[in-house]
């Protein structure tokens, strides 16, 4: 079956070209002053500030990192830290607007680069989901609809699905949330990102003849009244534009250069990229799954490149060998957004006692989010 898609980024790759020539991107050096002031800067505040590290973040970057981790996990470590009384997210800002529904309203959480956004979550504007809502609500019953969102996506779109009846999901949890909503309605309604959606709902044994991608652009999403009511899966056009750029192609190339290389990809990509994959799991699952897996293995992994050559480097004494699924450097351009020099920037200006830049969600949007949240600790728990 013909599967509604973003297109992939079409890459020529030599096969004959050394492998460590297409895994890895070398990045400029950073003056040692300046990693230097970073230290001093923020040695000035003890635990007094809390410092948060996706993984997706870049080396320079993330060494500063008091906890490094997804972004759920990393907002409720800032949440149990009782002695914090600053919060600086190292990632992008759906991320910090999930640290500051989760800590408390006097620990302001700072972002320090506010450019540094998801385009994942962009995709999925809270004015389009109300309007998809709306035109659902002309074709079925949309009390019939259960909404689950991806961490992944903004303040305002977890409000809405806390505000409907839904929950939010993470890659680590997604099946079981995903069972949860449809256990207790018709159909589910996800976003922003179709490929997390498809490729759980598949594995829950759902079939894709029942799942229609929603386009905001059309009426309808695209699609007729009868395909609406007979979809049981509404999957929101939205996409990681990381993950987006594998290729089925690339696990190909992978097994014929190095035979029995296990293949691990993130639920992000493609449903023909993961049907393609020995494993498959959110960044925690990868890390924890090459990194307990016997010495002298080889690993191609479908995820963020940063990520990829970290876990590469710790786990490099075992004879274990780690490569980027993709022939070029798939790095997340917003998360990289966050460089030392916006790091120096925010601790300065906090040492001034002001704040570069603060990440606030309003009270009645965090109400509904934290009602998502709190409805999705309660499932997963």
């Amino acid at each position: 079956m013909a599967i509604k898609t973003a297109e992939p980024l079409q890459v020529r790759w030599n096969p004959e070209q050394p492998i460590a020539d297409v895994t890895r991107m070398d990045e400029p050096a950073i003056p040692p002053e300046l990693l230097e002031e970073i230290e001093e800067l923020r040695e000035k505040f003890g635990r007094e500030l809390v410092l948060l590290g996706h993984h997706y973040q870049r080396d320079e970057v993330i060494r500063f990192a008091d906890k490094r981790g997804d972004s759920l996990a990393l907002s409720q470590f800032a949440a149990a830290e009782k002695d914090a009384k600053y919060v600086i997210f190292l990632g992008v800002h759906f991320m910090a607007e999930t640290a500051d529904m989760l800590t408390p309203p006097d620990v302001p959480v700072i972002l320090p680069d506010h450019r540094a956004g998801c385009t994942m979550a962009d995709m999925a504007d809270i004015d389009d989901i109300e309007d998809a809502w709306e035109q659902l609500a002309d074709i079925c019953d949309t009390s019939e609809i259960v909404p689950v969102t991806y961490i992944n996506s903004t303040a305002d779109v977890k409000s809405f699905v806390g505000e409907h009846g839904g929950t939010i999901c993470t890659s680590s949890n997604a099946h079981k949330i995903i069972r949860w909503a449809l256990a207790r309605g018709e159909k589910l309604f996800f976003f922003p990102d179709q490929h997390l959606g498809r490729n759980t709902c598949y594995d829950l044994d759902i079939p894709l003849a029942q799942m229609s991608v929603w386009d905001p652009e059309e009426p309808a999403g695209g699609h007729s009244p009868e395909k609406i009511r007979s979809s049981r899966i509404l999957l929101w056009r939205g996409h990681c534009s990381v993950h987006q750029h594998f290729q089925p192609r690339h696990a190909d190339i992978w097994r014929e250069r190095i035979p029995g290389i296990n293949i691990i990809v993130h639920p992000e990509c493609s449903f023909e990229v993961v049907q393609k994959a020995d494993y498959v799991g959110s960044t925690s699952h990868i890390i924890r799954t090459v990194s307990e897996a016997p010495p002298g293995t080889s690993w191609a992994v479908g995820t963020e490149n940063h990520l990829v050559n970290r876990l590469g480097e710790d786990v490099s004494a075992e004879g274990k060998q780690v490569h980027s699924l993709a022939p070029y450097a798939c790095l997340c351009s917003t998360m990289f957004r966050i460089s030392p020099e916006s790091l120096r920037d925010s601790l300065r200006a906090l040492l001034d006692g002001k704040f570069r830049y603060r990440i606030r969600v309003d009270e009645e949007t965090k109400h509904y989010a934290n009602l998502a949240l709190e409805r999705m600790f309660e499932i997963t728990c």
